[in-house]
């Protein structure tokens, strides 16, 4: 296992890469308020499974570059990203897994460019497409997403995230996943991330520009397995539903006892579907 960066799409995003350099690619992408340290109990099954494994920390997060400007985050430049840095490891065909933001970048990457996805596997994330629809159309998870609207208020949502020792955004964590999820040693790692030059707000500029987002209804034909975890306090199950909608190769299951949080949560289990999943011929 290395960690180190590399240049990608004009900055440099530290990745940490396990695997020989002639298996197959599969990325993993974390989500917010995380950084890769979120994968690394998946690392060494999947080499095992017969793969060559990248987890980058994605911009604005972690050892990675943090640009300044909201334009910089858009859903378009977060999947150039990934398409760059599997072309900057050799890659011409990848899979993808990824959680929470990290799935709703993996979806716009298999729509925007199905050619380059070998396999795609999501963990409790919409597809961007159905998204907005779905909670205009169900105020309980509209009442949910509320939290997007505070985060577009400048230089606010920064000073109360990082007020107290980063408190909420460590509740954010440990409030909403079962007991004993998140030990102290990931914890520190996490906040030490915070604490890095313009984390807090480069983290946030991800929630930001999604008014300049552009989703792809583009049909998912990869294969692609999504893994839902059914106690979710920030998304609704029937979003696994609606993302369906856009795959024509895809399976769902759902993990009925677990949070937001179920690669934590439940690592053999969900190593287990995973590695099942991405188990080669």
């Amino acid at each position: 296992m290395e960690s180190k960066k590399i240049d990608v799409n004009g900055l440099k995003l530290r990745v940490v890469t396990a695997g020989a350099d002639e298996e197959p690619l599969v990325i993993l992408l974390h989500g917010f308020p995380e950084t890769s340290r979120a994968w690394e109990r998946y690392i060494d099954p999947l080499v095992a499974t017969g793969w060559r494994v990248a987890v980058p920390d994605q911009r604005g997060y972690g050892q990675s570059d943090k640009p300044s400007a909201v334009s910089d985050y858009v859903l378009d430049v977060l999947a150039d990203d990934v398409c760059a840095l599997a072309a900057a490891l050799g890659a011409d065909k990848f899979a993808l897994v990824g959680h929470d933001w990290g799935g709703m970048v993996a979806w716009h990457v298999a729509a925007r460019h199905p050619d380059l996805i070998d396999r795609l596997a999501i963990l409790n994330a919409p597809h961007p497409t159905s998204f907005l629809g779905y909670a205009l159309t169900h105020p309980f998870q509209l009442a949910r997403s509320a939290y997007i609207g505070f985060f577009q208020l400048p230089l606010v949502p920064e000073a109360l995230l990082s007020a107290h020792g980063f408190s909420l955004l460590r509740a954010s964590l440990t409030r909403t996943s079962k007991p004993n999820t998140f030990d102290d040693g990931l914890l520190a790692a996490y906040q030490a991330a915070w604490q890095e030059p313009r984390a807090i707000g480069s983290m946030l500029n991800w929630y930001r520009a999604l008014a300049f987002a552009r989703p792809l209804s583009t049909p998912i034909t990869s294969p692609t397995k999504i893994l839902w975890g059914g106690q979710d306090s920030a998304l609704e199950a029937g979003l696994a539903d609606e993302a369906l909608k856009y795959c024509t190769n895809a399976s769902l299951v759902r993990l009925e006892d677990a949070t937001h949080w179920l690669h934590h949560e439940q690592p053999v289990r969900v190593g287990k579907l995973l590695c099942d999943f991405f188990a080669l011929p």
